[in-house]
């Protein structure tokens, strides 16, 4: 999309920053800087840094592509600051963002609306006591921290030893962790773009038994299928799960959601991405891909909504 003038927009890509999922990140953002400038556009990359105000406002930049991941960058931090201002960005806004980022708000609203998710509890870990593990979850369980991404501080518990252990070693990083309902099955992700669901992925980890940091991003790590085999009422009705989740939140734009699937084919929503990865290895362009939208393709459209929601206030401002 062309800017007032008729010149392609200048664009800022914010990528880094100071989370667990920086290395990602900035995987992510050249991915995106890379598309950019070959679609024509003048794009720079800016790292989410102190020096990211002053950077930002010598720029001058019509649109902010949001490249960050994990806390700071999906949490509503940087989309309040671009709100203040007032400079568009692809995504989600600072409310959605917040709370999807918040796992057990995020998990509190889907059981809600009746929207499948395992059992879970939360625990404080800021108070310098191990919790014991509760009498209303068994083993096995998943410990996951509540406020993270790509599997950062996932860990699967068997033995009450491990569950001591596991909460050892998140108190290291975390103050507050949930204990889930561990749900054996296959895993799959349903991406939104736009308003459309997008075809499923079954991942496949080829490594640690689950989608971890490492089977995620590390060559050979999983394997994506896609579209996924399985039959169309199952796919349907991922589809439906992954779209109802993407507005129950507010999200926008685009967003992926992850599922278990029992033996008896019974889906568990296990979490909602609103800023998924763009890397060679992510999921969302995979999905793209299938329905015929290249990689560059899917960013200029993600360039597009930012820019319309811009013109849209512009005209009744």
């Amino acid at each position: 999309m062309q800017r007032n003038g008729g010149s392609r927009a200048r664009v800022a890509v914010v990528m880094g920053g100071g989370s667990a999922e920086r290395e990602i990140s900035i995987r992510s953002g050249a991915e995106v800087l890379r598309a950019l400038q070959a679609l024509g556009y003048e794009a720079r990359s800016l790292d989410y840094d102190e020096r990211f105000i002053d950077a930002l406002q010598q720029y001058k930049p019509d649109v902010v592509f949001i490249a960050l991941h994990g806390p700071g960058g999906e949490d509503g931090h940087v989309q309040a600051l671009l709100e203040y201002l007032a400079i568009p960005y692809t995504g989600s806004g600072l409310e959605a963002a917040a709370l999807s980022m918040d796992k057990h708000l995020t998990k509190k609203l889907l059981a809600a609306e009746g929207l499948p998710t395992p059992v879970w509890d939360l625990f404080d870990l800021a108070g310098g006591t191990l919790p014991l593990l509760p009498g209303s979850l068994d083993l096995p369980l998943v410990i996951k921290p509540r406020y993270e991404g790509s599997s950062n501080g996932v860990t699967i518990v068997r033995t009450h030893e491990e569950w001591t252990n596991a909460m050892l070693e998140a108190s290291k990083s975390y103050a507050q962790i949930l204990a889930e309902e561990y749900v054996e099955g296959r895993e799959f992700t349903c991406a939104v773009l736009g308003e459309e669901a997008l075809p499923i992925v079954e991942i496949v980890a080829n490594r640690d038994g689950f989608y971890s940091y490492d089977a995620k991003y590390a060559p050979g790590g999983s394997t994506h299928v896609v579209p996924a085999k399985i039959d169309d009422d199952l796919a349907a009705r991922l589809q439906m799960l992954g779209l109802s989740a993407h507005r129950l939140l507010g999200l926008r734009d685009y967003s992926r959601s992850d599922f278990i699937i029992r033996s008896d084919n019974r889906p568990y929503l296990l979490e909602i991405n609103s800023l998924p990865g763009l890397t060679s290895a992510s999921l969302l362009p995979d999905a793209c891909a299938a329905v015929g939208i290249g990689f560059d393709a899917l960013i200029e459209r993600l360039i597009n909504y930012a820019l319309a929601r811009a013109q849209l206030r512009d005209a009744v401002a």
